[in-house]
């Protein structure tokens, strides 16, 4: 079977290898909108056409499960995408909730990092309101941060500094945990480990996700792969220079990760 990864960009990568390790006797298709890419500073309507019209192009390469890789797309589209397919679909949604249980007993508080539109969004602001019963979340957006991952702007020095400039309002001391809320976002878990105080934890929502897909998986009765972890790359724009960008970021997250 083969089950497609979408995402405006690379961010997607992140939870894709995520299911490469766990679901490795699948096969895969990955999908950037690059015609559309960042979709987090983007007006909601336009964004949500651009999602429709590129899970279309997917469907035609015959998917049997859908991963919406992006924790925007799926506050805009998930619940339409849904009753348009008759396939397993799951989505992303900051890991907020185990941040909170996980920081409940500790006192501290957890800082949300994701897009402007994400954290616009009625989704993320129902999500909070029902988990985070001690008012202990913040969040933060980093608008700039998906340029810098599609531009795979990695430099530890560069990127160390952007970050010190966007906590330099916040006592760290105060923080348990670090939501990366964002898909885009892992591929600085590293740099943030290196300049994070040591009792910071980093979590993101990728490994829930796919526990989620498996047991879907299960649930529709298309569990067992009969795939090798063959990762077909395809992107809105058809730019083949995105393709071989595309290769070299799963690369990287690979070595990362390794």
């Amino acid at each position: 079977m083969t089950i497609g990864f979408f995402d405006s960009g690379i961010g997607g990568l992140t939870v894709l290898e995520e299911s490469l390790r766990r679901l490795p006797a699948q096969d895969y298709l990955y999908m950037a909108d690059t015609l559309h890419v960042p979709y987090g500073t983007k007006p909601q309507e336009d964004v949500k056409s651009y999602i429709l019209e590129t899970v279309e192009m997917m469907m035609a390469e015959g998917l049997e499960a859908l991963v919406v890789a992006c924790n925007t797309a799926t506050s805009i589209a998930v619940s339409e995408l849904r009753e348009r397919y008759a396939l397993p679909i799951v989505g992303m949604e900051p890991a907020v909730k185990p941040a909170v249980e996980m920081n409940r007993a500790t006192g501290k508080r957890v800082l949300v990092f994701a897009t402007p539109l994400t954290l616009q969004m009625p989704k993320y602001y129902a999500l909070v309101s029902r988990v985070d019963d001690g008012g202990i979340v913040d969040s933060l957006p980093l608008p700039e941060l998906v340029h810098y991952c599609e531009d795979l702007q990695f430099d530890e020095r560069i990127m160390s500094d952007y970050f010190r400039d966007k906590l330099s309002g916040y006592n760290l001391n105060e923080y348990g945990i670090v939501v990366l809320g964002c898909t885009h976002y892992p591929f600085y878990t590293n740099i943030l480990r290196q300049i994070l105080p040591s009792h910071i934890q980093i979590v993101n929502g990728n490994a829930g996700t796919i526990r989620r897909l498996s047991a879907l998986l299960s649930r529709y009765g298309v569990a067992g792969g009969r795939g090798s972890g063959k990762v077909k790359f395809m992107c809105s724009s058809g730019d083949p220079a995105y393709i071989d960008k595309m290769r070299k970021a799963l690369d990287f997250l690979y070595e990362s990760n390794s």
